[in-house]
Parts: structure tokens; sequence; C-alpha cells
């Protein structure tokens, strides 16, 4: 099995060498990365240093209001880098306003970035399981309003009171990536393996259903390369 890494994972170290980051993860294992930010450099120098070290960038997070504000400018570091994936890492949400903001663009940009060959998904965190103040399930609208594409945070999902496998097999038509990873209930996060969420069962579905894995791990214990690395190889452990 080959696993990716979201490198917020290491964002005390992406800033100051993110060359170094790539070189790391390649050396403990991982075959791709998701980026959350890229620190000044082009795409074209970042392409150079996936290449470099048999890397593949399996997607972004990217805020929406960059897609916006540039479209084809995204368009373009996007296919730089060599993924067809864009994913946007929630949103605020505290108005209705705010969230019909975002169902908006989603259906909007869904379509120009899927004409470009890019996807366009939505990452979730605990709180848009949760109703807001103004009555809303923030994941049930954006499933139901728009067709836009779901990456599951599974640790999120459990967070929320949900079981993410069973959320798995419920968006199984929208669902493309999962970021696997583990926790406490109450957002207290851990490596794989050390928390209380499903991460076993994660796996196992995720293998079943053919969802590619992006493990995000940013607790640093005891330092962002061991946890990564640990979280590797707890993977790796359940191969056997």
């Amino acid at each position: 099995m080959d696993y990716s890494i979201q490198l917020y994972s290491l964002y005390d170290l992406t800033d100051k060498d993110l060359e170094g980051v790539l070189r790391t993860v390649a050396e403990i294992g991982y075959k791709s990365v998701e980026f959350a930010g890229y620190f000044g450099h082009s795409a074209e120098t970042i392409r150079g240093w996936l290449d470099k070290y048999g890397l593949t960038c399996s997607g972004t997070h990217t805020v929406y209001p960059a897609i916006m504000q540039d479209f084809e400018g995204q368009v373009a570091f996007h296919k730089t880098l060599g993924t067809t994936e864009i994913i946007i890492p929630g949103f605020r949400f505290t108005t209705e306003a705010e969230l019909d903001a975002f169902i908006d663009f989603a259906n909007e940009y869904g379509p120009k970035l899927a004409a470009e060959g890019l996807r366009l998904s939505f990452h979730n965190h605990s709180k848009e399981f949760i109703p807001t103040e103004y009555g809303k399930i923030v994941e049930d609208e954006i499933i139901n309003r728009t067709n836009i594409s779901l990456q599951l945070d599974t640790f999120w999902a459990f967070n929320a009171g949900k079981d993410p496998v069973a959320l798995m097999e419920q968006l199984k038509d929208r669902l493309v990536l999962i970021h696997i990873k583990d926790g406490f209930p109450g957002g207290v996060g851990a490596p794989l393996g050390q928390g209380e969420a499903p991460v076993a069962a994660v796996y196992r579905k995720a293998v079943e259903m053919g969802i590619p894995m992006v493990v995000e791990s940013e607790n640093h214990q005891p330092d962002s390369v061991t946890e990564v690395r640990t979280c590797y190889e707890y993977l790796k452990s359940l191969e056997k």
C-alpha cells in the first residue's frame, strides 16, 4: 500500500525547509504528499523536488477565495504539481450567508475545474456535522446542494459522534480521499494507533473501497518527524 502525508503534519518545518521535509517523508516511505501551503516556492521548483525524491502530489488544501481570485493561476499551479485534486479545507460557516456563498462557489467552480481536468472536494472538521446556530448541518448542505467530491477526515467525524466507517460507506459515491487520523473525544489528537478513533477499521474499509489514504497527525509526539514515521509504521503493521 502507498500512503500520502498531509504536510501540515510537519508545519514546524515546512516553512523553513520544504525541500528537506519532502526528502524526509520520502525516506520514511510515503509515496505522495498533500500540500497546505507553498511558502513562496514556485510550482516548478516544488515539482522538481517531488520528482527528485520520487514523490507525487495527491492533492492540495486550498482556500476557496484563492480559486476565485486567480482561477487561471491556480489551475496552472496544480497542473504543474501534477495533481488533479483541489480540496477546500473547511471554512467558517458562522452565518447562513457564508454557507450560501460557499455553495454558490462550489456550484460555479466545480464544473469549471472539471473542465480543466481538476476535481474539487471538501474536507470536513467536526463542526460541519453539528447543527449551526442558524439550524443547518453544513456537511448535509454541501452534500445535498452541490455535486463536489468529499475528503472525509475520519477523526473529526469520530469527534463529532459519527461512525467514520459507516460514513465512508454512506458517502462512497462522492468520496475520493480520506484523512486517516487518530485521537480522543474532545478533539485531542494522537499518533495513529495511540488514540481512541477506529483507525484500524477505517484502514480496512479504505482498502476494501480502494480509497486513497492521507495521513494527518500534527501532535509532534515527541516531534513531527518521529510522529509521521510512527504513523507510517503503524499503517505498515496493519498490512500484515
